[in-house]
């Protein structure tokens, strides 16, 4: 009797029917370990990806579904490179800051008419509501994946070393005081003397500014796309797992 209940329960173990919205660079080399696995153990697994992409490339662990972009693959490399070496630059404050604000705005629009094109795509889109997916797989570093899962009514799972500004931490209500946790540029650690800690505070200003400009075009487009107003922080807190990539030695506790 036993062994008949365990087998009338091997159903429920059966591998799922998987959509992933991946985030190009180091983001999907992360990733795709995850999906060798999950292929492994018997998931059907379907990307959804940009077809000049830097690393996504056709595989036997996932099928690959692409969508035209107006950006060659030279032309992805480039503005990514670019991005990449400003961390590496030296400079005031000020001067680092509005690099990384220059790169990120480019960057940003990059992503959001990558995101536009996907969403425009109506063949793409039929296929994935007639392909009836289990749940959607993401790095919410793009939130194109966040917009597809709320339009497909998906549970969504993150992938993710991180969102700009803190995102992450404001939509799943994690603490993170200024007092402990040194922000981004500040070069301090997680011992500050109290002037270090009124300056952490200072630090923490720009991220209004650049989460505003960087993420706020996603808001524009999920609210088109979707039909109803809706926020960022709307979409991240749809998450109904998120798995961090947390290295202890390159972030602090």
């Amino acid at each position: 009797a036993r062994l008949v209940v365990l087998l009338s329960l091997l159903g429920l173990a059966a591998g799922g029917k998987l959509l992933v919205v991946p985030a190009d660079g180091s983001h999907w080399l992360s990733l795709r370990e995850v999906l060798d696995v999950l292929q492994q153990k018997g998931h059907e697994i379907v990307v959804v990806a940009p077809a000049a992409s830097l690393y996504i490339r056709p595989s036997k662990s996932y099928e690959l579904k692409s969508y035209a972009v107006p950006l060659t693959l030279d032309g992805v490399k480039k503005e990514l490179g670019a991005f990449l070496q400003i961390p590496f630059e030296e400079g005031s404050f000020l001067t680092r800051f509005f690099k990384a604000y220059e790169g990120l705005k480019r960057l940003g629009e990059l992503t959001v008419h990558g995101c536009e094109w996907l969403l425009k795509d109506q063949e793409l889109i039929r296929y994935l509501e007639e392909s009836k997916f289990d749940a959607l797989l993401t790095d919410p570093v793009s939130l194109c994946g966040l917009i597809l899962a709320e339009h497909l009514s998906l549970p969504s799972v993150y992938f993710l070393r991180g969102v700009p500004c803190g995102l992450d931490f404001e939509a799943t209500q994690c603490p993170r005081p200024l007092s402990y946790v040194p922000r981004d540029f500040s070069q301090h650690t997680d011992h500050m003397t109290f002037f270090q800690r009124v300056g952490n505070l200072l630090y923490e200003i720009p991220n209004f500014f650049l989460c505003d400009f960087g993420f706020q075009p996603f808001a524009k487009l999920a609210s088109e796309f979707l039909h109803r107003d809706v926020t960022v922080l709307d979409l991240l807190r749809r998450g109904s797992v998120w798995l961090l990539r947390v290295e202890f030695v390159m972030d602090y506790p």
